[in-house]
C-alpha cells in the first residue's frame, strides 16, 4: 500500500490530499470551509473529506495524517494543547472519529514533513524549516526524523529571540522575538504605520523609499542573525524558507545572503545552503500523510 490521507484543519480551510507516500504525488485533492466557531462543523467536514477521498483511493489506505495548529499528545493521536481557537480541538480522538488510524501533529511540523520525504530536505539528515508568514513557525529534522522535543513544543523557531532588550513580547511572552522582527503582524508597528502588509512593504524597498529600506533591511538583518544562530546550536546542513513572505523572492534573499557572509559561523569553509521551501498550500495535508511513515 502506498496510498494515504492527508488533511490540513485550518482556521478558515480545510484541506485534504489523497497522496503517493512513495512518491509525493497529489493524486485528489478537496478543500473545505473550515467554520471555526462551531466544532461539530469542522469535526463533520474532516470526516466528510477523509471518507470522500477513501472513496477515491484505488487502494486501501496506509492510514490518516492531520496536520492542526496547537501542540500534539505524546502519542500524536490527538492535540493536546490549543487555547483559544478551534473549540473542541483539544484532546479530541480522530482515529475513534474518522474509523481508522490517525496521526496528529503540529501545522508547522507537518510542512517540514512535506519538505523532509519530497521536497528541499528530502534525503538531507539534518535541517531546519522557517515559515515567515503572519507570524513565524518552524520544525527541526534531526538524524533523518522529525524532532518534536518535551510537550512537543521543539521547532517553536519563530519564538526565539534576536532583541533581548526589547520591550515588545510576543505570543510566548518572549521579547523581541524573530516573529515579532519579521512576521506580517507586525509590519504596521515596525514601520510607524507607513506600511500595512510585508508586500506593501517590499514594494516600497524596492522602489528605495527610505524607510521601507530600513524596516526591510533591519528585518533581514535579524533574519540572519537568527538563522546563523540556529546553525550553531543545529549544524542543519539546509534551512529551508517558507510561507507568504517568499513571495519576495530576491528582495529577501540577496541582502539575506549579505548578511549571513557576516554572521555565519563558517569553520574549514563549511556554508548552510539556503534555499525556498518546495511545497507551499498544500504542504500541510502533503507532510501529514508523509508522517504517517516517519
Amino acid at each position: 500500500m502506498s496510498q494515504a490521507i492527508g488533511i490540513d484543519l485550518g482556521g478558515t480551510r480545510i484541506k485534504g490530499a489523497l497522496i503517493d507516500t512513495l512518491t509525493g504525488v497529489v493524486i485528489h485533492q478537496l478543500t473545505t470551509p473550515t467554520g471555526d466557531g462551531d466544532s461539530s462543523n469542522w469535526q463533520r467536514a474532516v470526516a466528510d473529506t477523509a471518507q470522500a477521498l477513501t472513496q477515491l483511493a484505488t487502494e486501501p489506505i496506509q492510514g490518516i495524517g492531520l496536520s492542526a495548529p496547537g501542540l500534539p499528545a505524546p502519542d500524536n493521536r490527538t492535540i493536546a494543547c490549543m487555547p483559544g481557537r478551534l473549540q473542541g480541538l483539544e484532546g479530541f480522538d480522530w482515529s475513534t472519529h474518522l474509523g481508522k488510524p490517525v496521526r496528529v501533529l503540529n501545522d508547522a511540523h507537518a510542512a517540514l514533513m512535506a519538505e523532509a520525504r519530497f521536497g528541499a530536505l528530502k534525503n538531507i539528515q539534518h535541517g531546519l524549516m522557517l515559515t515567515l508568514g503572519t507570524g513565524v513557525g518552524g520544525g527541526l529534522l534531526l538524524n533523518g526524523h522529525l524532532y518534536q522535543g518535551f510537550f512537543q513544543m521543539a521547532g517553536h523557531l519563530g519564538h526565539t529571540t534576536v532583541q533581548a532588550n526589547s520591550t515588545q513580547l510576543d505570543v510566548t511572552n518572549m521579547p523581541g522575538s524573530l516573529e515579532d522582527a519579521i512576521g506580517n503582524v507586525t509590519v504596521g508597528r515596525r514601520s510607524f504605520g507607513r506600511y500595512n502588509t510585508t508586500h506593501e512593504l517590499v514594494d516600497g524597498y524596492r522602489q528605495g523609499e527610505p524607510l521601507a529600506t530600513q524596516v526591510w533591511l533591519t528585518s533581514i538583518r535579524q533574519l540572519a542573525v537568527s538563522i546563523a544562530s540556529m546553525a550553531n546550536a543545529f549544524s542543519p546542513e539546509v534551512v529551508v524558507l517558507g510561507g507568504g513572505i517568499m513571495q519576495a523572492d530576491q528582495a529577501l534573499l540577496a541582502p539575506l545572503e549579505t548578511f549571513l557572509n557576516l554572521f555565519e559561523w563558517r569553520p574549514a569553509g563549511k556554508k548552510t545552503t539556503i534555499c525556498k521551501a518546495h511545497f507551499q498550500d498544500w504542504a500541510g495535508a502533503i507532510g501529514a500523510a508523509a508522517f504517517l511513515n516517519d
